[in-house]
């Protein structure tokens, strides 16, 4: 053996976690879970999926009764846990939003998020009509969608690139991302305001949308005022 081996430290391989807890009595080892995936959700920068508190917890562990046993001790605090991108994470609630905003020029202790109304309104239109095109945006609006804004609303990571259209030339066409719904505090799409109900109803459409029928208004207020965006 050489004098390099002799001195390379071995390879020591991490324990494995013990999720199970068979050890512990039934309240003691609820309590242990709890403080897991509460630890586990407060150190992410992100929201935390089902499956990566999986890994702490034993197989029988029912994690939704696990968030809403964490969610009742927390009905005091200034934080609480809420479902967004489809998964967990802390949040500070709303009724502090002016003490952050006091404490550090921001809602909530981050740089805000602005959006002028004409970004706004591209954003909100990807949302309900996603796959859609920029093309199919500029229709709508009854001006061009510049490449520009589109831009904007990627840098901030609230849109992505999507599927290829069918259309001559086979466009790109936009969609929503995870960070979209993070930002607005959504858990999934469908917690938007329910536009296919409107559609069944005859009242609104993605192709009267697109020919200018309905909603022109929205085409005159295309204009530089300033939106901020939650966090």
């Amino acid at each position: 053996m050489s004098e390099a081996s002799a001195r390379r430290k071995p390879n020591v391989q991490p324990a494995l976690l013990d999720t199970e807890l068979e050890h512990l009595p039934p309240e003691l080892r609820w309590r242990e879970w709890m403080g897991r995936v509460e630890a586990v959700i407060f150190a992410a920068s992100e929201p935390v999926t089902r499956s990566v508190l999986a890994r702490v917890v034993g197989r029988n562990c029912n994690l939704e009764l696990i968030i809403d046993d964490i969610r009742a001790e927390l009905a005091g605090r200034p934080y609480e846990l809420v479902a967004v991108a489809g998964g967990w994470q802390h949040r500070t609630k709303k009724a502090f939003g002016d003490v952050i905003h006091a404490a550090f020029g921001t809602a909530a202790g981050e740089g805000p998020n602005e959006l002028t109304q004409s970004e706004a309104l591209v954003l909100m239109c990807i949302a309900y009509f996603q796959p859609i095109t920029r093309g199919e945006l500029s229709s709508f609006f009854g001006k061009e969608v510049s490449r520009d804004l589109i831009g904007v609303l990627r840098a901030e990571q609230l849109i992505a690139s999507g599927p290829r259209s069918p259309q001559p030339g086979a466009p790109y066409t936009y969609v929503t991302t995870k960070n979209f719904l993070s930002q607005f505090g959504l858990d999934t799409l469908r917690q938007l305001p329910d536009f296919e109900a409107l559609e069944d109803a005859g009242l609104l459409s993605k192709e009267k949308l697109l020919a200018g029928d309905i909603m022109p208004e929205l085409s005159s207020d295309f204009q530089d005022a300033d939106v901020e965006i939650g966090v």
